[in-house]
This record gives C-alpha cells, sequence and structure tokens, in this order.
C-alpha cells in the first residue's frame, strides 16, 4: 500500500493582495514520511517515490478572502518560465482547493523537480499569483 502525500498550503490572501506578492505570505507543508525539508516555507521540497499519489490542499490565513490553486505546472529544466500573463478577470470565480495527481514513473533519484504553483485569491485584476520554489524529490530509502 502507498501512502497519500498531501501537500497542505495556507495563504495570507491579505497580506499577499497588500503586497502583491506571496513571499512571505505562503506557508507549505507536507506529511511525507521521508522528512521533506523547507517546512512551512514556499520553497518546500517534498520527498516522494514513483507511483505515489499527491494531494495539493489550500487554505486562507484569513477565511472571509477565498483562494484556490489556479495550475501546477512542471518546470522543465533550464527553463524559466514566463510569468502569468492572464491576471484574471473581474467574473472569474475559483472554487479549486484540492488538486491530485500521481509522481511520474521516470524520476530520476535525488533530482528536484521544481513546479510553479499558481493561487487566485479572490477575484479580478492582479488575483493569480504564483511561486516557482516547491519541488517533488525522490529520495530512495
Amino acid at each position: 500500500m502507498t501512502q497519500t502525500i498531501s501537500i497542505v498550503t495556507f495563504v495570507d490572501a491579505v497580506g499577499a493582495i497588500s503586497d502583491q506578492s506571496l513571499i512571505g505570505n505562503l506557508f507549505m507543508m507536507d506529511n511525507s514520511c521521508f522528512q521533506s525539508t523547507y517546512q512551512g516555507t514556499a520553497n518546500l521540497s517534498t520527498f516522494c517515490y514513483p507511483g505515489q499519489r499527491i494531494h495539493w490542499v489550500i487554505y486562507p490565513v484569513d477565511v472571509q478572502t477565498p483562494v484556490g490553486i489556479k495550475n501546477i505546472t512542471f518546470i522543465p529544466d533550464n527553463v524559466v518560465l514566463e510569468p502569468v500573463s492572464s491576471m484574471g478577470s473581474d467574473s472569474e470565480k475559483l472554487d479549486l482547493n484540492i488538486w491530485s495527481g500521481y509522481v511520474p514513473t521516470y524520476i530520476v533519484p535525488n533530482k528536484e523537480y521544481k513546479y510553479r504553483l499558481e493561487i487566485q485569491i479572490y477575484e479580478g485584476k492582479k488575483s493569480v499569483m504564483y511561486v516557482d520554489t516547491p519541488s517533488l524529490k525522490w529520495v530512495k530509502p
């Protein structure tokens, strides 16, 4: 039986909107049995293994400001992703609080696989923010 890893993200939505940044306003942690690194930061490196199920869950620190996961994109080696161009629209609402997937079977041991986590805070222009710092990493026991 494989353990499902939950990556839980808390967003200080009021702080992020005020700062127009997730830096210092995003806190990630997981329940991996392999002792992931950088718990409580946007630099979380989740230790996992091929084929393992991952759930990404997001919660606002301020329960009156809705947040949702807009997208998760894995970043290829030596590639810098462009900034998010679509910053949301006035009518766009997002209800997605959980994303789920499986760790690819082709990952290489001891290599970090960084991903972009795009988050939508409330709605309107500049409501979508992202970080490119979290990662998945296969650490053989």
